[in-house]
């Protein structure tokens, strides 16, 4: 229609109206292009504000979980401790010594939830979030996480676990598993250990078990360097504490302005 418009006034030499047709054009491709832009912005500003939502949940969990573990191995910490102090005297409880000699080799791990992190990385979009969060330490917080996966991981295969696990006979790590062990929530993530422990096992075994802890050679030496790995999980445990409520602060308040 404007076209057709625009080739009759050519033709009737209107020179006037060509200039207004011209004009009515270029006004009309400017405002386009600014609906344009301001809808994209609008679509940016959307997906960076479900990013930072999405962000705070999987942040929130993972404070949560390092809350736990921190808690967790703080109880391992004291397992080794009394297990080191239970080896050195000449006459200690059997019972109180197999139990912290177990719980001292116990390993749990609560890995981050990265979907929404490595979702943002891989799509570009990390200029969405809002500066606070990169400032606070957000890339830092993932960046060390796979550092602190590989050492958690450790845990799990360490000289003192497979020491006292391979000596303590099969029942009473079962008994240990049932009344003694980790307390799960409902989705089988580990929150700590049972408060009130309980060994269904005869005397005997937990007799003959403390002794064969007892005298095995370099049992101490490498409850030392359980000691050292756990230091270093906690350490790890204790820096995302402080990370995830610098980041959460941050995103909090920047979610209230």
């Amino acid at each position: 229609m404007l076209l057709r418009r625009v080739i009759e006034h050519v033709k009737a030499q209107n020179w006037t109206a060509v200039a207004l047709d011209f004009v009515i054009v270029v006004v009309g491709v400017f405002i386009g292009i600014q609906v344009a832009n301001w809808n994209a912005a609008r679509a940016e500003r959307k997906l960076g504000e479900d990013y930072t939502v999405r962000l705070i949940a999987d942040l929130e969990n993972d404070l949560a979980g390092a809350r736990t573990q921190t808690s967790y191995y703080d109880d391992v910490t004291k397992s080794i401790e009394t297990t080191d102090r239970l080896l050195a005297s000449p006459d200690p409880d059997p019972q109180a010594l197999v139990i912290a000699a177990y719980r001292a080799s116990e390993f749990s791990n609560n890995p981050p939830n990265r979907a929404t992190w490595d979702q943002i990385v891989s799509s570009g979009d990390l200029g969405l979030l809002p500066a606070a969060a990169i400032e606070s330490g957000l890339s830092d917080y993932y960046r060390f996480q796979d550092t602190n996966e590989d050492t958690s991981a450790r845990l799990q295969d360490t000289p003192y676990r497979r020491a006292v696990r391979s000596l303590i006979p099969l029942d009473v790590q079962i008994s240990m598993r049932k009344g003694c062990s980790d307390v799960f929530d409902d989705k089988q993530v580990i929150v700590g250990f049972v408060t009130d422990c309980n060994l269904d096992v005869d005397t005997s075994m937990i007799n003959e078990t403390a002794q064969a802890l007892m005298a095995s050679a370099g049992i101490r030496e490498s409850l030392r360097y359980q000691y050292s790995m756990v230091a270093s999980v906690q350490v790890n445990n204790t820096g995302n504490v402080f990370l995830l409520e610098q980041i959460l602060g941050a995103l909090n308040a920047q979610d209230t302005e």
